[in-house]
């Protein structure tokens, strides 16, 4: 069955001004919500702060994404992706991405600087089986 994560235009929207105000480097972010039959539905956007200040990876501080946590637990709700950005190469996970999408087994969604896309991946599901549905 094909996954979906479901997000609000609103969000979409942050996402992508969140990766363009962060250029030349990645930007980072962590989507908290439900999972669903069909995937998962994502409630709230948190941007984070890339610590590396790197153009080809990032890193988002252990700390921060425990404070998300315990603000998703409080709220019933759960980490639902990892988003970043490539600045200026496709939405496709990189040999790094794919590493650190081992430790963090969310889906991740990857957008675009060079394209304006944004596409959605999972180790668990074959890396490309997961669409974005705005809603």
């Amino acid at each position: 069955m094909q996954k979906s994560i479901i997000i609000s235009n609103t969000h979409k929207e942050k996402l992508i001004q969140h990766a363009r105000s962060n250029e030349p480097y990645e930007s980072c972010a962590i989507l908290i919500g439900q999972e669903i039959k069909s995937g998962w539905k994502v409630i709230e956007v948190f941007l984070t702060e890339n610590i590396e200040k790197s153009k080809i990876n990032f890193t988002i501080s252990p700390q921060e994404e425990f404070k998300i946590d315990e603000i998703a637990k409080q709220k019933n709700l759960e980490i639902v992706s990892i988003f970043h950005s490539h600045p200026t190469s496709e939405p496709i996970p990189s040999n790094t991405d794919k590493k650190f999408m081992r430790l963090n087994p969310y889906p991740w969604i990857i957008y675009s600087g060079n394209t304006n896309t944004m596409k959605a991946y999972s180790l668990d599901l074959e890396l490309n089986n997961i669409s974005i549905d705005v809603v």
